[in-house]
């Protein structure tokens, strides 16, 4: 193929409208038709990185392999597509004036008075253009963060008006707006749209695709009625319908040829419709699982996005092993020894979350325990598998005062340290150990029997380790060490081989789970999840 082929996709009317899903739908559309595609995200804050935001202000922090925090749709672009982001996937506004003004410090604009056009565009336009050129894509799909309308917005939308005049036919926009519907009455309403592309229009930008998001069905003339006053194709006019699940979204563009437009827009060929056949098969399988399997979330953040990767891994691994997982939050905050047999009551697994801070986490001791305890399948993620290591220092290494430096810097049993590289770094953001490290897994243990190989690689992001000087101790008493890192001689999973499944890991395995490849840990863990319920419902009926 010639040229890189640019999508610039936009929102306008409201926020989470689904940019992220739409624009990872067209990726995998266009990938199943042969191109080479990536997904990038511009996200208008100010950050460096999501990686000092609270997770209730933007969700989960995403970690790509060469370990760069990033926004959580990247998640979304790695499970839809099964490529790998990077670093220049995540572009935020403080990076790109944290470029400028770096470049101007060493003299690079030779004393010119630095703007934001043509400056602070250019920053982005050559950001937007460096995927396509240094990895010659066939297409990079660009997602833009927020809403037309918003202020921070402003310098990107003036980049893309800047790249759709230079780019000719080889850049197209599609914008995603909402189409609210008026109960009172019983009617749909479209001039929420028509003002956001007056608005895109005033910026100089003219939509080429229409996705109105909509929880009625828009009938023919709806759709006529936009294409007419946004001066937009009738048939580039779509419609997103909420769907059961995220994974019918590429179907649904794929029935309304989504894809073929935007191939003859570009003046491509457009050729034979793909199947989409292992995506249909996934779907298949999900919508057939009517058993329910009850899951878990021990946590401080009662908000589904703060987990998003975990929720979408259990997801994935119940779809394989045939059953739905429902899944239950529990704060961990709440959690005491007299509530906690109350609160997980009922369930067939457990996970233990990761985060950082002091907050929440003794509850997450204390189901540790309940759960070791009463042989209920447990998955401890990055914190998570930190608190299952105190809780075994205190209540079965006899350690009561045990604990990690992070909580409790005096603590003599310093089970959990802070890494030698951590103890002198002052900065917050992107200082962690982060992205993807080997692991070297120990035969014939659980773990290895899910991952079927001795050699893993892992994605990071922690400041505080298991301290090795404890290993002995532990694995004497039970608690085996049985993933280490080649390098560091870093301990990187903990599991007790005598119960049913019971495994903590230093890394966030959620974070390489996808669609057509689920993660074989949460394979693992849900399968073991299913078989307890099973046990259980079987003792149950004897008594």
């Amino acid at each position: 193929m010639g040229e890189t082929k640019y999508i610039f996709v936009t929102g306008g009317v409201a926020s989470s409208l689904g940019k992220g899903i739409i624009s990872s739908s067209v990726g995998k559309l266009l990938q199943a038709r042969g191109y080479n595609i990536t997904i990038q995200k511009f996200d208008p804050y100010i950050n460096i990185d999501p990686g000092t935001l609270n997770p209730y202000e933007h969700g989960e922090c995403y970690v790509t392999v060469d370990g760069q925090e990033t926004d959580l749709d990247l998640g979304h672009y790695e499970r839809f597509t099964g490529i790998q982001t990077t670093r220049a996937n995540n572009i935020t506004t403080g990076r790109i004036y944290q470029s400028v003004i770096e470049k101007e410090r060493r003299g690079d604009y030779l004393g010119k008075t630095i703007q934001v056009v043509p400056h602070i565009t250019d920053e982005i336009k050559r950001n937007i253009k460096l995927m396509g050129k240094k990895y010659k894509f066939d297409f990079v799909i660009t997602e833009i963060g927020g809403t037309v309308g918003d202020i921070e917005s402003l310098p990107f939308l003036e980049a893309i008006r800047q790249l759709r005049w230079e780019l000719g036919k080889d850049a197209i926009n599609l914008h995603l707006t909402y189409v609210p519907y008026l109960a009172a009455a019983k009617e749909l309403k479209t001039k929420p749209t028509q003002t956001s592309v007056k608005q895109l229009q005033s910026l100089g930008i003219q939509p080429d695709i229409l996705v109105l998001r909509t929880e009625h069905e828009l009938n023919a003339d709806i759709r006529k009625k936009v294409a007419h006053f946004c001066n937009v194709d009738e048939e580039a006019v779509i419609q997103s319908l909420d769907m059961p699940s995220i994974y019918e979204v590429p179907l649904s563009m794929q029935a309304q040829k989504l894809d073929a437009i935007i191939l003859r827009k570009m003046n491509m060929p457009v050729g034979e419709t793909p199947q989409l056949g292992p995506w249909r098969s996934f779907l298949d399988r999900r919508n057939k699982a009517t058993e329910i399997v009850h899951i878990a979330l021990v946590g401080k953040y009662d908000l589904q996005d703060a987990y998003k990767s975990i929720l979408e891994s259990l997801a994935h691994a119940g779809t394989y092993n045939d059953y739905k997982v429902k899944t239950h939050f529990v704060n961990s905050e709440k959690l005491t020894r007299e509530n906690v047999e109350e609160q997980l009551k009922g369930m067939a697994g457990v996970v233990i979350c990761p985060g950082f801070g002091q907050r929440g986490t003794e509850g997450k001791i204390i189901a540790a325990e309940y759960t070791r305890t009463h042989d209920i399948p447990t998955f401890g993620i990055c914190l998570g598998m930190q608190m299952m290591v105190i809780e075994f220092a205190r209540n079965v290494l006899g350690y009561v005062d045990a604990n990690s430096r992070e909580m409790d810097e005096k603590t003599p049993h310093n089970v959990i340290d802070i890494m030698e590289e951590q103890k002198n770094i002052t900065q917050m953001g992107g200082t962690m150990r982060l992205g993807a490290y080997e692991c070297d897994v120990r035969e014939g243990s659980k773990t290895f029997e899910a991952y079927g190989q001795k050699q893993i690689s892992e994605r990071h992001r922690h400041r505080y380790e298991f301290n090795n000087q404890y290993i002995k101790e532990y694995e004497k008493a039970g608690m085996q060490c049985v993933g280490i890192n080649p390098d560091s001689n870093l301990v990187e999973i903990v599991e007790i081989p005598t119960l049913k499944w019971y495994i903590g890991t230093q890394f966030h395995p959620e974070y390489s789970s996808t669609v057509l490849k689920p993660h074989p840990l949460f394979l693992s863990f849900v399968k073991a999840a299913i078989e307890n319920s099973l046990s259980t419902k079987k003792q149950s009926k004897d008594k």
